[in-house]
């Protein structure tokens, strides 16, 4: 068996330290009872594909700004790099800055030989996929057309539209597509609310006309895990009763903060492609978190992306777009892997002196930190006890004197929050 010992980086304890004894590496597969394949999780053999959609749903959101190009394509090359497949770069119909935007990030994919391909959001008009032609020609490569109009019966009553007319904007949009060898994403906003009639006349004539994907939209937030599966079972039905080649998209909003659980629930109801933003940003609640579904799936085991890219990726996006990541988010916020809780700490602490990086990774936390090439980190503060003290002691290269450790010990129970590196210092440098 394999043995190890391994110690965080910047770490000076020493390893050769008798309290920490070489043990056969054990698997901590093996030490973990995981109920949620008990439940029946099921596997997912199919290639599953993400639509990042940072960059156009994503700046709906009220409290965002417009990123300035550069910062466009910054993003653009981290979604490259974490092996996400298309991303959403606008919507042409808006014309101006947005258009010229939409045009560089193309040129951007092909001029740098991207992995990644581009799409962009267009209504059910031919005036608003016409700018499409131009820009794919000018760039040299495809660009997919998300031709999106409403479906729920409740829009349809506000707007005054007949379901007749919905079916010729339909064809009029999606028959200049094919005359001029767009390839078409058919999205039906509000998806989750929309009779099945009438999504079997929409999307029967969107697959009769050519389209290559058809996109369920959950565009309120309104569905829950169970609605997300039945939706996705219906499309996927009818889909493979005239076409079986034609993907199914999921695209989820988060107003019930389901965004996570209903992009899994429709992925392993069939859906073949999942959309989300970087830190769920988008109109109203928001969008699905790109980065969250990237290590849930990664978690699940039906994806093999590299994703130590991935705070890379979320940093980037918030000072892009001027939001805060906020300190207790998921795998990503700065309190993520981080405890001063003397009893969780003394657990960390032991695992790395048995020398398995992976069991100290894993004792206290649902999610292994060196997946998204982070790592678990030991503080002090109101909570902690000695094992908390001397690890850190040891971790500034400091040692740790039972005065020294009392002392720091007692600054972390006078203060209110976690002690800084520098107030860890000066309590060991008054001892």
């Amino acid at each position: 068996m394999r043995q190890v010992i391994a110690l965080p980086r910047g770490h000076k304890g020493n390893p050769a330290d008798p309290e920490a004894t070489i043990l056969p590496m054990t698997s901590v597969d093996e030490l973990i009872y995981d109920w949620n394949r008990e439940a029946g999780t099921e596997s997912v053999v199919r290639e599953l594909s993400f639509d990042d959609e940072t960059l156009r749903d994503g700046l709906q959101s009220p409290s965002v700004k417009d990123p300035s190009i550069e910062k466009k394509l910054e993003l653009l090359h981290l979604m490259d790099a974490l092996g996400i497949q298309t991303a959403d770069v606008g919507l042409p119909g808006a014309g101006g800055r947005p258009r010229e935007d939409i045009l560089r990030l193309v040129k951007e994919i092909a001029d740098n030989k991207l992995r990644i391909q581009a799409n962009v959001a267009c209504r059910t008009v031919v005036s608003d996929i016409e700018p499409v032609v131009e820009i794919s020609q000018r760039a040299g490569i495809e660009v997919e057309v998300c031709t999106f109009i409403g479906s729920s019966q409740i829009r349809q009553y506000a707007e005054d539209w007949s379901r007749e007319g919905m079916l010729k904007n339909t064809r009029d949009a999606l028959n200049f597509c094919r005359d001029n060898q767009l390839p078409v994403m058919y999205v039906t906003e509000d998806t989750s609310r929309a009779h099945p009639e009438t999504l079997r006349a929409l999307f029967s004539e969107a697959i009769e006309l050519g389209a290559k994907r058809l996109c369920v939209c959950d565009t309120v937030g309104h569905a829950t895990p169970q609605g997300a599966a039945a939706v996705i079972r219906f499309v996927k039905e009818l889909a493979n009763s005239l076409n079986p080649e034609v993907g199914i998209d999921w695209h989820g909003h988060r107003d019930r903060d389901l965004g996570i659980a209903n992009s899994l629930a429709a992925i392993e109801a069939g859906a073949t492609r999942v959309h989300g933003t970087a830190l769920g940003i988008g109109e109203r609640a928001g969008n699905a978190p790109m980065d969250l579904l990237l290590v849930n799936c990664k978690l699940n085991g039906w994806i093999d992306n590299d994703l130590s890219r991935l705070p890379e990726y979320v940093r980037a996006s918030a000072e892009a777009v001027g939001v805060d990541i906020p300190h207790n988010y998921p795998v990503l916020g700065a309190d993520a892997f981080e405890t001063g809780t003397g009893v969780h700490a003394a657990a960390v602490i032991k695992a790395f002196k048995k020398g398995n990086a992976e069991l100290a990774d894993m004792v206290y936390s649902g999610v292994p930190a060196s997946m998204v090439g982070l790592e678990q980190v030991i503080r002090v503060g109101p909570m902690s006890g000695r094992s908390n003290v001397t690890w850190v002691l040891e971790g500034l290269g400091i040692e740790a004197t039972e005065e020294r450790i009392q002392r720091v010990l007692a600054a972390g129970k006078g203060s209110k929050r976690m002690l800084s590196d520098e107030q860890v210092r000066a309590a060991a440098k008054d001892a």
